[in-house]
């Protein structure tokens, strides 16, 4: 379960942020953008975050994930489309192969919500 690891990674980010704060606030939200090409479960992630941030800084803090879905461009037609994860990835017009993806690959912190200590 490599959400396991990406939380690692998350909570080590927005502890470094929260380090360098001259005074500690409480992150109460953290707002996380995930795109579907990623592979990443979003329940695994979630359940992982609740399990990793007990008796810590963002102990009670609620990830809200944004899902963003797979589009990719296909250059001989010009248009964009949807693959279907782990079907067919070639455009569906022109069938020609999938190069150019446009979204579906984020994995960021796009803002937390924190109150003053």
């Amino acid at each position: 379960m490599h959400e396991t690891d990406m939380t690692k990674a998350l909570i080590g980010t927005i502890r470094d942020w929260w380090d360098a704060q001259p005074e500690k606030p409480t992150v109460q939200k953290v707002h996380l953008i995930v795109g579907t090409f990623t592979c990443v479960e979003p329940a695994s992630l979630q359940f992982a975050f609740d399990v990793q941030t007990q008796g810590t800084f963002l102990d009670g803090a609620e990830l809200a994930i944004k899902d963003v879905p797979l589009v990719a461009h296909c250059h001989t037609c010009h248009a964009d489309y949807q693959p279907e994860l782990g079907s067919q990835y070639a455009c569906p017009s022109c069938h020609s192969p999938m190069e150019d993806i446009r979204s579906g690959r984020e994995l960021k912190i796009d803002r937390l919500e924190c109150v003053a200590a």
